[in-house]
């Protein structure tokens, strides 16, 4: 497969805005026969002063195409997916209340919350609760942590929601609670499912820790490092950066966060969802299937499992148009899609080493994603 050189686009992060220490860059378009590709890095895996446990002295490695990132909230996209599949097999129902998935949780003030809105960030939720003391990295009781996440609706979201759900709020709560729900219908792990209904069938190298570290002998090696965080004994690497996400699973995933991945395996995951939308994968998810997660919904951008562009100066830029869905990492990490152009676009990125302080990402983002849009616009 010849790829696209996006190495100076990738080089626009690092050099220009300075956002990370490295970035990865993948693209794709369908063209009438085909789908070209592209494929860039640029900077090392670390700071020189920030080195990981181990790599004090070291020279960091220069960054490459394969190199493994913390996709962050870039697994919601995959926890969507996974539901999405379920509710094919008749396992679960969009309008399903979340207590008679999870029956222990049929107290709480979410009870009667629809699955679907869980997902569409509709459901009433807080944005965000730590489920842990501040500083504890110990592990918490799944069912407590199930129950404080349930409970947490906003003062204005009392009761049972209106058609539509409440005003949407970006919640990983709801991606926490509908994670346990798929895993309770499907009968597993929730990464298991993932792998199961997404991963497996799509050919992604997409996994939490656990599951690459045991198939790529040479995964401590590709990994990259997030942030200095001393409770957690300082430098991340090889293991999930949200705290919540790691004191639930450790090296496994929740709902909101846990998978790991490569620029060109979320590359072809967007691939993947144009040819869905194509009527091409028909035994995977049909048309309508996906259509429902990423059509959009009143009262703001966020849609099932994917946002939109929004804003001033949205993240996925200029060039990619008025229709564009993906969704965006707090570890520096994004996927934006394009349906009408029929383009696909990743930005992974390691901003939140060695401190999450800057926010050069924001400026980066809509650079690198114009310019990813102008090649492959060039290479069709």
């Amino acid at each position: 497969m010849a790829l696209v050189d996006l190495t100076p686009i990738a080089a626009i992060a690092i050099e220009e805005h300075r956002a990370a220490p490295c970035a990865c860059v993948a693209a794709a378009v369908r063209t009438r026969n085909d789908v070209r590709y592209g494929s860039g890095a640029a900077g090392r895996l670390w700071f020189e002063d920030s080195p990981p446990a181990g790599a004090r002295g070291a020279t960091p490695p220069a960054a490459t195409g394969d190199a493994i990132f913390d996709l962050a909230s870039v697994t919601k996209p995959f926890t969507a997916l996974a539901f999405a599949r379920l509710v094919r097999a008749g396992r679960m129902r969009l309008d399903e209340p979340l207590g008679q998935v999870l029956p222990e949780l049929a107290g709480t003030r979410s009870a009667r919350v629809p699955l679907e809105l869980l997902a569409a960030h509709r459901a009433g939720l807080e944005a965000h609760r730590p489920l842990h003391p501040p500083g504890d990295s110990a592990p918490i009781d799944p069912l407590q942590a199930l129950l404080a996440c349930a409970d947490a609706r906003r003062e204005a979201c009392a009761g049972a929601p209106p058609d539509g759900g409440f005003p949407p709020v970006y919640s990983d709560l709801g991606y926490l609670l509908l994670g346990a729900a798929v895993a309770r219908r499907g009968e597993a792990e929730l990464d298991e499912i993932v792998a199961r209904e997404v991963t497996g069938p799509l050919g992604l190298a997409v996994a939490p820790p656990s599951r690459l570290r045991r198939r790529d002998p040479r995964f401590d090696e590709r990994v990259v490092p997030t942030e200095d965080v001393g409770f957690r004994g300082g430098m991340i690497r090889g293991a999930v950066h949200d705290d919540n996400a790691w004191t639930i699973a450790r090296d496994g995933m929740a709902g909101h966060a846990g998978l790991f991945g490569d620029a060109m395996s979320v590359a072809r995951l967007g691939v993947a969802l144009l040819e869905a939308l194509a009527g091409e994968r028909p035994e995977w998810l049909s048309r309508d299937e996906v259509r429902r997660l990423i059509e959009p919904r009143p009262g703001g951008s966020l849609r099932a499992g994917f946002d939109g562009k929004s804003g001033e100066r949205p993240s996925a830029g200029a060039r990619f148009g008025p229709r564009t869905f993906g969704h965006l990492g707090f570890t520096g990490t994004s996927l934006w899609i394009d349906p009408d152009a029929e383009l696909v676009g990743v930005l992974l990125t390691n901003r939140v080493h060695p401190t999450r302080a800057s926010d050069a990402i924001r400026r980066a983002r809509p650079a690198v994603y114009d310019a990813i849009a102008e090649a492959m616009a060039r290479a069709r």
